[in-house]
């Protein structure tokens, strides 16, 4: 490529939410290009389930993908709580999910996620390998400048360059990332669940989630209090096997069947959402514009609930810079109360000393089913996913 380049939409990024939006502007007649930094995005996506609500489902519906997600994934339809000694905290109905939430929740690999978007955005439409270091405003639009010496200049630019933004950090100067005090692991066991245990299991400190990753697999992750950097001597998946083999199964049964090959463990670092989303024509979505603590399970399908709104707004007019404007009024109030709540819920599970977060814990199952579960709809709902209207 020359040292000076032209494009029209550019999106930084080509993770969940730059694929996503790809796809979305490309239903709607547009082609825009993706910037993706890594030469590959799917090895950074082994390893890993992904939850998608039916919030998220119906916004796939949006992009034409819905069907392709449902038939890759697991389905979950309750969602059971119990303590790590076997009691149930919460042991609801087999089909509470579907009736609250219009249908089962999907769980899904991340790499398989990846290539259904990946697959659907145009050919040629993906330049890997080139990060983007500055923006520049010009007359017509915004010039980016990239690692390999060159320039891009753009109509518009769409941010989708996930917590650590070059994108947001253009629009709203410093945004320091925080550890939030507690890592992750990630895995994916050759174990065929009980769908009546799909869910959570619990301790003072420690989140075990487990969910029907398909027939025979199950995706897992857990959560506890940890300095930052730390890695265990005998290996992650050694660690967790002799910390938890006193937990009731499945818990112990799921380890056991995961191989080390198949684990991940992640840090886990919160930064406060961009105060700025857009400025004339540069935008920001998904984690770019609003990072969230993974205990809702909506990080991602909020980048794909901000792909199909930020397209709809991007047809409605040829004023992009009013688009973006618009989908950021549209988009923040939804999206900042359930940041908030996220970060709420993690720190009652890593309250210290542990017996506080036990309480913590516990004292939410005094919380009428009928009351968590109308709260959980407003969430992730089909109908929690809401287009804008046409302007008359």
């Amino acid at each position: 490529m020359s040292d000076d380049a032209t494009s029209g939409i550019v999106i930084v990024g080509a993770g969940i939410a730059g694929l996503a939006t790809a796809v979305a502007l490309r239903r709607r007649g547009r082609t825009p290009t993706v910037i993706e930094a890594r030469d590959n995005t799917a090895d950074s996506a082994q390893g890993a389930g992904i939850s998608i609500w039916p919030n998220a489902l119906a916004a796939l519906d949006e992009l034409g993908l819905g069907d392709a997600v449902r038939t890759a994934g697991g389905r979950v339809t309750a969602g059971a709580v119990r303590w790590y000694d076997g009691t149930w905290l919460r042991h609801p109905s087999a089909e509470r999910l579907v009736t609250a939430l219009g249908e089962p929740l999907v769980v899904i690999d991340r790499a398989r996620l990846r290539d259904i978007l990946a697959e659907a955005v145009a050919p040629g439409t993906i330049r890997y390998g080139t990060a983007v270091r500055g923006l520049v405003a010009t007359a017509d639009g915004v010039r980016l400048l990239l690692t390999d010496s060159t320039r891009l200049d753009a109509a518009a630019v769409i941010g989708a360059d996930g917590t650590h933004s070059v994108v947001a950090r253009h629009l709203n100067g410093h945004l320091a990332d925080r550890y939030a005090g507690y890592t992750a692991w990630r895995g994916i066991a050759q174990y065929a669940l009980d769908p009546a245990l799909s869910g959570e299991t619990m301790a003072p400190g420690v989140e075990v989630g487990h969910v029907p990753l398909g027939s025979d697999l199950t995706y897992w992750f857990a959560t506890q209090r940890a300095p930052e950097g730390q890695q265990m001597p005998d290996g992650e998946l050694a660690y967790l096997r002799r910390t938890l083999a006193h937990w009731a199964d499945p818990v112990p049964a799921i380890l056991a069947a995961t191989q080390p090959a198949n684990i991940l463990r992640n840090d886990l670092y919160d930064r406060a959402p961009a105060r700025q989303w857009s400025r004339g024509p540069i935008v920001v979505v998904g984690d770019a514009a609003h990072p969230m603590r993974p205990h809702l399970g909506q990080g991602g399908c909020q980048a794909l609930e901000d792909a199909a709104i930020l397209a709809e707004y991007v047809t409605q007019g040829e004023d992009l810079s009013g688009a973006f404007t618009a989908f950021a009024q549209f988009r923040r109030g939804r999206t900042t109360s359930l940041v908030r709540e996220s970060r709420l819920i993690g720190r009652i599970v890593n309250l210290r000393p542990s017996l506080l977060s036990a309480a913590a814990t516990r004292a939410t199952t005094v919380v009428p089913e009928a009351l968590l579960t109308r709260h959980l709809a407003g969430i992730a709902a089909r109908t929690a996913f809401v287009m804008p209207t046409a302007p008359e």
